[in-house]
C-alpha cells in the first residue's frame, strides 16, 4: 500500500483527486460533519467509487482536505510576493488565512476525532504557516513598510484570534475590518 501512495498519479487521476478535494472544501464548509460523501462526489463530478478509491474513509478525506488547504495557503506566500508589493501580498495572504480557518472550522469536529485516534492531521502545519508568514513579514520589513518590533509569532497569534472570533461567512466583513486594523497597526510610523 505504501508503494501505491508514493507512486505518482496519472493526470486524469490527479484531476479527479483535485476535484474531490475542491468539492470537499465547499461541502464541509457548508455542512460540517453532516456532509455526505456522495454529495462531495456529485459536486466533484466523479462517481462514489472514484471518491472511495482515493479516500477510503471520511477521515482520510478530511485529513487530505486539511493538508491540501495548509499546502495551498503556504504555497500562496511566494506567489503573492512575486505578483504584488510585500504589504499587499501580506494583506492578500491574510484573506487566504481567513478562508483556510473557515474551512478548518467546518471540519473541526472531524479533525478532533482524527487527532483523538492518535493520528495528528495537524503535523507540521503550524510551522509551515509560520514559515510562510515569516517570509511575507520579512519582505515587508525589507521594503520598510512594516514595523520591526512585531514578530511573526505575534502576528500569527493576532490572525488566529481574529479568525477564531470571526470564523464563518456571516462574520467575514468584520474579520476583514479587523485584519485591516491589524495591518494598519503594523505599518511603519503607525
Amino acid at each position: 500500500m505504501a508503494d501505491e501512495a508514493e507512486r505518482p498519479l496519472r493526470a486524469d487521476a490527479r484531476r479527479n483527486r483535485d476535484k474531490i478535494l475542491t468539492a470537499a472544501v465547499r461541502v464541509f464548509a457548508a455542512h460540517g460533519l453532516d456532509a455526505h460523501l456522495e454529495r462531495i462526489a456529485k459536486e466533484a463530478g466523479v462517481g462514489s467509487a472514484t471518491l472511495y478509491r482515493n479516500f477510503p474513509t471520511r477521515e482520510a478525506l478530511v485529513e487530505a482536505v486539511y493538508r491540501n488547504e495548509v499546502a495551498n495557503l503556504c504555497e500562496a506566500a511566494p506567489a503573492l510576493l512575486a505578483e504584488q508589493p510585500p504589504l499587499e501580498a501580506l494583506r492578500a495572504w491574510t484573506r487566504l488565512f481567513l478562508d483556510y480557518v473557515t474551512t478548518k472550522y467546518g471540519m473541526i469536529d472531524a479533525l478532533r476525532a482524527i487527532a483523538a485516534t492518535g493520528n495528528s492531521p495537524y503535523g507540521h502545519s503550524r510551522e509551515m504557516i509560520q514559515v510562510a508568514l515569516s517570509a511575507l513579514m520579512d519582505a515587508c520589513v525589507a521594503a520598510g513598510t512594516i514595523r520591526t518590533d512585531i514578530s511573526p509569532t505575534d502576528m500569527a497569534a493576532a490572525l488566529e484570534g481574529i479568525a477564531l472570533t470571526s470564523a464563518g461567512s456571516e462574520h467575514r466583513q468584520q474579520a476583514e475590518r479587523l485584519l485591516d486594523l491589524t495591518l494598519d497597526g503594523l505599518k511603519t510610523g503607525a
